[in-house]
Formats: C-alpha cells, structure tokens, sequence
C-alpha cells in the first residue's frame, strides 16, 4: 500500500480524534462516567463539610465565649473556608487514592479521550460537589450565632474558585504522590495545620511574623478572604490579591497534575 493510499485514513483519523469538538464530545462523555460513579459522595462531602466548617465554627465559639458581632462575623466568615479545605484536601485525595488502588485511572487513561478532557471532568464534579457543603455550613453557623450576612454577586465567583482550588491542590497533591499510605499521612497532617494553625476564623496578624509570612505565600489565606469579602462588608481589603493569589496557586496545581498524568503510560 502506498502513501497516496495511508494518507485519506490519516486525515480521518486526525479529524475524529483530534480537535475542539473532539475534546468537547469527551469531556461530556467524562463527565456521565464521573457523575455516575461520585454520585455516592455527595452525602460524605455535604457532612464532612458541615462537621468542619460549621463543627469548628461553634466550637470556637464555646472556647471563646461571649462574642462580639464584628468577632462572631469573622469566625461565621471563616466557616466556609474550612469546609471547602478539608473536603479538597481529604474528599479528593481520597477518591484519587481509591481509584489508585482499583485501577481505574489506568483504564481512564486507556480510553480514546484526551487526558485534559477527563482531568477538566473530574475538577469539574468535585468543584460543584463543594459548593452546597460550603452554602450549607455558612447558613448554619450564621443561624447559631443570629447573624445576618451582607451577601454579594461576588459570592458565586467566590465559591466556584474556591472549591476549584481546593479541588485542584488536593487532586494534584494524590496524583504526585501516588501512595495512598503516604498521601493520607500528608493530609493529615496537612488537616491539622489548617485547623490549628492557619488565619482562617482568626486575624492574620495575631501571628507571629515569621508564620504570618508564610500564610502570605500559601493560599490558605486568600482562600478565606475571598470567601469572606463575599458575605462581609469592611473585613476585608485588597481582595483584588487574594483572587490573583488563588487563581495562580490553581494554575499551579494543574500544571503539576498536568506534568505527572502526561508521564503516565
């Protein structure tokens, strides 16, 4: 067989295989297969973001003890931040160690789709899986502490940025790994130092500055200022920086996602 006889059933191939509607027509084909098979944790998501979003928001509560309205604010403001976290950084690296262990991402990389296409998939349903975790834990610490949010449009670009990082630092951070022994003991301890450590229910220059430093790095902080510039008025400034910052940290996860996956074989 000749050239002239290859090159037709090349041309073929490059155009069902590659290009926009190609990708388009597997990113939708990815995103059944994920909504079918992450369909069971939605109900795990939804309480492990209320028990520590709304969980720790009350709890601080009772270790402070009477609040002003401008302290209970920012604690209620924070809650948020915390469930979105602890649901990327423990929900997602969970599922991406489950579907290690099963095989599933082998057969996920076997399909006839470009990897970007099931990547943007699986960001996609665990974004949105974030978001009514976070709306409900804001709503219920809002409701113990008789509070009334100044909620903004902003509210929706906060949401979705946050949970899409959340989301990305986690996926990224299983998928660098790869052991699932090592990734859960990284997480957690990673669980820890957001909790305790980090200026989400607490002012940032309550700190040390060395440690205040470092949160001006990482994008913990800018998380929770972006969420609370949503439902706040006057508690934040400078949310210009805080996008930028979040914005770059999840360009920063996929690219390290993106680098791991395209060395898979």
């Amino acid at each position: 067989m000749d050239d002239t006889q290859v090159r037709p059933s090349a041309r073929y191939h490059d155009v069902r295989y590659h290009g926009a509607r190609h990708w388009l027509s597997s990113y939708v084909a990815m995103l059944r297969f994920d909504l079918a098979a992450q369909r069971n944790w939605l109900p795990m998501f939804l309480l492990m973001q209320i028990l520590f979003g709304a969980g720790m928001a009350i709890i601080y509560g009772f270790y402070i003890g009477h609040l002003s309205r401008e302290a209970a604010l920012f604690i209620v403001s924070g809650a948020p931040a915390l469930a979105v976290l602890t649901a990327g950084l423990i929900g997602v690296t969970m599922m991406v160690t489950e579907r290690q262990q099963a095989g599933t991402w082998d057969f996920i990389w076997s399909l006839p789709a470009p990897r970007s296409a099931a990547l943007a998939s699986t960001f996609t349903v665990f974004t949105l899986l974030g978001i009514p975790g976070m709306v409900a834990t804001l709503a219920l610490a809002a409701w113990r502490y008789g509070l009334s949010l100044s909620v903004s449009p902003m509210v929706v670009p906060a949401l979705l940025l946050s949970s899409l990082l959340a989301t990305s630092v986690g996926f990224a951070m299983a998928q660098l790994i790869g052991k699932p022994i090592v990734t859960m003991a990284i997480v957690n301890a990673l669980i820890f130092v957001v909790l305790i450590f980090s200026p989400v229910q607490f002012p940032i220059s309550r700190l040390p500055l060395w440690l205040a430093g470092v949160h001006r790095v990482l994008p913990i902080y800018y998380l929770a200022q972006v969420l609370r510039a949503s439902v706040t008025n006057g508690l934040v400034s400078n949310v210009a920086l805080s996008y930028a910052m979040l914005a770059a940290w999840t360009v920063a996860a996929w690219a390290a996602t993106a680098w791991v996956v395209a060395r898979r074989r």
